[in-house]
């Protein structure tokens, strides 16, 4: 057992960029990292980006050289993609979408060893800015994180992209984002490991709060903005929210039980079709109950993520409180000895977070009810058109 006293690190991206507008500079950017760029985006991605990216690229004297992704980040595709590289002598590996295509994109860029960049077209996950990648399997299923020694050297964001999006995207972000602060105030208080590979740092869990504060003053009219494609300030102020602070406060700052459970929700079939931050919000609120937060906490955060758009009952989700196999499976994904919810500042077992899960139904639903809020529906993943 090691005697060495404890580390304490926070780690970023080489250069952050957000802005409308910000697509057509890729190339000013990208120029001073690598003169071979590969791009990776799916066929959908690039139909809308296509044009924007390649004349940027041409303008800064660099070739466009574009692969398509389809599907989940799996340890397949990042050796294909690996392959790619070496076969194109590639020095710079471009990812353009969401966080499949991106997580893909480092682990390959990192296994080639040549620098990578993230150019999310939505700000749906806080995947853009970390040195590390969720690997699935080709069902869907969470199978492993994947850590590498640094993070993007460049991470570029088009509000206006973001904004032309469907509003759903940007709701999942939300809920990605807004587990950041529980976390890391788990993780805080129980002294643990970040994903960063040391204690928190005050750096990192400030980064994770202040991305809470500026959710729940911004989410909503940065949603009604998004509806009708409109950047505003606090469109703005979400993204970076959503993306950079979260980004930084997740893995600076700490994991715990909320994407704990959002991994072990990857165990039911009935949940592989929703977005990352819809499953997070439910693990967030499973979180909360665990916590024995107060009441009022966890009845603000039903009623806010709610407008929001996002889950916050089984219902939603697929799932019933009847759904015992299911159920087990997902508590029993969640507390293997290598996930993050052992960062809580107690010990949770499996059936903790079963009966924490069941909870969740008429709790919410009476909460909604009292708000006048919608009774809940089958939540479904959000998709470009």
């Amino acid at each position: 057992m090691s005697t060495a006293a404890p580390i304490r690190t926070v780690m970023s991206p080489g250069r952050y960029v957000q802005g409308v507008g910000a697509i057509e500079r890729l190339g000013e950017y990208l120029a001073p990292i690598g003169d071979t760029p590969l791009l990776i985006a799916d066929d959908m991605v690039w139909g809308f980006v296509g044009e924007q990216v390649s004349a940027s690229l041409t303008a800064a004297g660099l070739p466009v050289n574009r692969e398509s992704f389809l599907g989940f980040a799996t340890a397949q595709k990042v050796n294909d993609i690996v392959e790619l590289i070496r076969s194109s002598g590639s020095n710079v590996i471009v990812g353009v979408g969401g966080g499949s295509t991106i997580d893909a994109v480092k682990s390959a860029g990192h296994l080639a060893g040549i620098r990578w960049v993230s150019v999310p077209t939505v700000a749906s996950t806080d995947a853009p800015t970390s040195a590390l990648a969720v690997i699935y399997t080709s069902e869907g299923e969470f199978e492993e994180y994947r850590f590498f020694p640094r993070n993007p050297d460049l991470v570029l964001i088009d509000s206006q992209l973001v904004a032309n999006a469907p509003v759903a995207f940007l709701a999942a972000g939300v809920g990605d984002a807004l587990a950041t602060w529980l976390e890391a105030r788990a993780t805080q208080r129980s002294n643990s490991t970040t994903m960063a590979g040391g204690l928190p740092t005050l750096t990192g869990t400030a980064l994770a709060k202040l991305s809470w504060e500026v959710i729940w003053e911004n989410a909503l009219p940065a949603l009604d903005a998004v509806r009708d494609h409109i950047v505003t300030p606090a469109v703005e102020k979400l993204i970076e929210a959503n993306t950079l602070l979260s980004g930084l406060g997740f893995e600076s700052g700490g994991l715990a039980a909320a994407h704990a459970i959002h991994n072990g929700l990857t165990a039911a079939p009935q949940t592989h079709g929703l977005a990352h931050g819809q499953k997070v919000n439910i693990g967030s609120l499973t979180q909360l109950i665990l916590e024995g937060a107060p009441t009022k906490e966890i009845e603000d955060f039903i009623v806010f993520t709610t407008k929001v758009g996002l889950p916050t009952t089984l219902t939603e989700i697929g799932l019933t409180v009847d759904d015992e196999a299911e159920l087990q499976a997902i508590a029993a994904a969640a507390t293997v000895p290598t996930e993050t919810i052992h960062n809580m500042p107690f010990a949770v077992r499996a059936e903790d977070v079963v009966a924490a899960l069941k909870s969740l139904e008429r709790f919410s639903r009476r909460v909604r009810a009292e708000a006048g809020l919608p009774e809940p529906v089958l939540h479904v993943a959000p998709t470009h058109h």
